[in-house]
């Protein structure tokens, strides 16, 4: 598991205990044969809260579709399949992105609702870091990511 997705599993959490809010953030354990279509799985019977959400961290300043996602082994893109997965499991999806600052530059971190994604999926290569400041943003603490809404 990534450095990211862990912080995001305790920064879900935290926003649910610090909230009073029934729910939990949990990551399944990754095994080589077995499909992993997000990285973290968010149970709640709140159905604002019943999420999914894909984890990204990247340096630069865009997230493209080429690079940054892959394609199964029957040549599905992994936009398609968490929106396939979506849909089946009727869970609210989002995309995490950390942007790496590199030296001397802060991290920067948001949430993109899936629904935005799947648009920009279709209309070009990628999204840029501005275009994901409109979302969510994860503000930095020491203890990690915070979350103020959701």
């Amino acid at each position: 598991m990534s450095d990211f997705e862990r912080e995001m599993v305790h920064c879900l959490n935290s926003f649910f205990e610090d909230g009073g809010i029934a729910g939990f953030a949990y990551r399944l354990k990754q095994a080589r044969f077995n499909t992993q279509y997000v990285d973290v799985i968010v149970d709640s019977l709140d159905p604002r809260y019943y999420l999914a959400v894909e984890c990204k961290s990247l340096k630069g300043n865009k997230i493209y579709f080429t690079q940054h996602f892959h394609k199964d082994r029957h040549g599905m893109h992994q936009v398609d399949s968490i929106s396939d997965f979506l849909c089946r499991t009727g869970r609210r999806g989002y995309l995490a992105v950390e942007f790496r600052g590199g030296s001397g530059r802060a991290n920067e971190a948001y949430l993109l609702p899936w629904d935005t994604i799947t648009t920009e999926y279709t209309n070009g290569p990628g999204i840029s870091r501005e275009r994901f400041r409109d979302g969510i943003c994860l503000e930095r603490s020491k203890s990690g990511y915070t979350l103020s809404g959701l």
